[in-house]
């Protein structure tokens, strides 16, 4: 007989992907976890996770069950929600993927308020300049820069917003003028490092400047905004973040601009979770607050 104890440990096993963590995270020592799971794949009959020195992978089946176990968490989280005791209901711990910038400059300076609202849930924001796999598991809901194709997950446009040239008013008083955009490739320019990016949305400086030279790479957005604000040279930026940084100056906004669109994705297994519900929610009551911003 399988109990809700083993499939709570299977599941944070899944979510953690080692097995120290998962530990962690459950309140037991690592070898715990290491004798229930295999006792749990004892009973199952099935390998449930490839472990690795890396840490463990869920296999075909151990995919599958995570299904289950997902759905019966969503059913107890679902009669503490029936019961009143809603609080009890939002609690525990949401992954949320983002593009770096949406991260850092919008999530993160608003974090505060969703612990307010629900003291219980511990939010996981990992923003990064890569695609993630919910499929695998990788995260519990993202905000991606481009829509999916069709499967197990529940997709919708979270918002638009642009990318614009900026410089720093230090770099911009001891520069040649910059009266057209074609002078743009005389100056140093900031950009990402092309090999550690998989998100072409993100290869903006290209479609605007020719050959130029690049003085400084990162694969970090906010890397290099802090490096044009600083007078390293020329950037394509994030204008939500950008325009909030009085250091800089933004350059040719009627003819230098790219329109990019934030995704909201999440599994359609969790989406009706009660603690990813209250992420989605705290995403949404948040961008329609700053919409003035994109």
């Amino acid at each position: 007989m399988l109990s809700w104890d083993d499939m709570r440990l299977f599941l944070v096993v899944a979510r953690e992907g080692r097995l120290a963590s998962a530990g962690r995270k459950l309140g037991i020592d690592h070898t715990t976890v290491s004798r229930r799971l295999t006792g749990l794949e004892t009973a199952i009959g099935t390998r449930l996770f490839d472990r690795s020195p890396r840490g463990v992978e869920p296999t075909a089946a151990g995919l599958e069950m995570v299904a289950h176990a997902e759905r019966m968490e969503a059913e107890i989280d679902a009669v503490h929600t029936r019961l009143g005791q809603r609080d009890a209901g939002v609690s525990g711990a949401v992954r949320l993927s983002t593009p770096e910038a949406f991260g850092t400059f919008l999530v993160a300076p608003e974090a505060h308020r969703l612990y307010r609202q629900h003291p219980r849930l511990e939010l996981e924001l990992a923003p990064e300049s890569r695609s993630v796999n919910l499929s695998q598991r990788e995260a519990d809901l993202a905000v991606v820069l481009t829509q999916p194709p069709r499967g197990r997950l529940a997709t919708r446009r979270l918002v638009d917003y642009r990318i614009g040239l900026y410089a720093s008013q230090a770099y911009l008083s001891d520069a040649p003028p910059l009266e057209q955009p074609e002078q743009v490739s005389g100056h140093p320019l900031v950009s990402y490092i092309e090999e550690l990016i998989d998100l072409p949305e993100l290869r903006t400086l290209d479609q605007f400047v020719g050959k130029a030279r690049t003085a400084f790479r990162s694969s970090s957005s906010g890397a290099q905004q802090a490096a044009v604000a600083a007078g390293l040279g020329l950037g394509m930026l994030h204008c939500f973040a950008a325009d909030r940084d009085a250091r800089l100056v933004r350059l040719f906004p009627e003819k230098v601009e790219a329109v990019r669109s934030y995704w909201l994705v999440v599994h359609a297994d969790q989406q009706r979770l009660p603690r990813v519900r209250a992420v989605i929610n705290f995403l949404d009551a948040l961008v329609e607050e700053q919409r003035a911003r994109f």
